[in-house]
């Protein structure tokens, strides 16, 4: 039975085998991993990780697309599938005590920046995340300051996760054909935290606000945040633009703000 794709789960099918053979040795699955697929469609990828692992869990929002899998699947391996939205999915029910999780997927463009956000607040439990994302997404999320594509996903994504583009993959590798270029990612979660957790809200907080007027100097775009003095008691210059500024400057300014908070209260 042939699933058509749906336009509201921003559902595009990968049919190129080649394509998903070299996922499949980017992702290198290793007995004893726990690899979880989220969005696994039609199960263009399911199928082949599943023979390269042996077990698999699955998340798909689509529940017509569930029994078809499971029977697509039944002679390949063990495939354990989840109904339910992944980017409202509890992460942590998946582990044991000394395991982390793979995770892998086509994520639909329409839900992939939730769906990373999301990801990165479980990054803890995770070992590694490879997915295969809209181009323009995956170059903002490994972009460095100066550029155009440097922005609040790429500060936000880097303080949780080392990026690297694996390799990039046309239209014609889906059905339907999307109208951009896509790349395949990896995220790894950073060994040791590059700002503490106490700070990630106020990092957050900074980042939106500065990337919100990126054209504006900090000094006007964080204003409702810290003044002019506060930002250069972080060794920033308050006349410094969003765009230019390291994540480590970021992290400073986050510090700054969370003192701030904690004495207000």
């Amino acid at each position: 039975m042939h699933h058509r794709p749906r336009k509201r789960f921003g559902q595009h099918f990968l049919h190129d085998q080649s394509v998903l053979e070299r996922m499949v040795q980017a992702i290198h699955p290793r007995p004893g991993d726990v690899m979880v697929e989220i969005g696994p469609g039609e199960g263009a990828l399911t199928c082949p990780l599943l023979k390269a692992h042996g077990t698999l869990i699955a998340i798909e929002l689509d529940r017509d697309l569930a029994p078809m899998l499971e029977d697509k699947c039944r002679d390949i391996g063990t495939l354990t599938m989840l109904q339910g939205d992944a980017v409202q999915f509890d992460f942590s029910t998946l582990v044991s005590t000394d395991s982390r999780l793979r995770i892998a997927g086509n994520l639909p463009y329409n839900v992939s920046v939730p769906m990373l956000f999301c990801l990165a607040s479980h990054a803890a439990i995770i070992h590694d995340i490879h997915v295969l994302l809209q181009r323009e997404v995956a170059c903002r999320i490994a972009a460095q300051p100066g550029g155009g594509h440097y922005g609040r996903l790429s500060v936000m994504m880097q303080a949780t996760f080392e990026a690297a583009l694996l390799f990039d993959v046309g239209p014609g590798a889906f059905k339907p054909a999307p109208r951009v270029q896509s790349t395949f990612i990896r995220l790894l979660p950073h060994a040791a935290p590059v700002i503490d957790t106490a700070s990630t809200k106020a990092l957050a907080m900074t980042v939106t606000a500065a990337f919100s007027r990126r054209r504006k100097t900090l000094r006007n775009s964080l204003k409702s945040l810290l003044d002019s003095s506060q930002i250069q008691s972080a060794g920033i210059d308050p006349s410094r633009r969003a765009e230019t500024l390291s994540l480590r400057e970021f992290a400073s300014l986050a510090h700054v703000l969370e003192s701030n908070l904690n004495s207000s209260h």
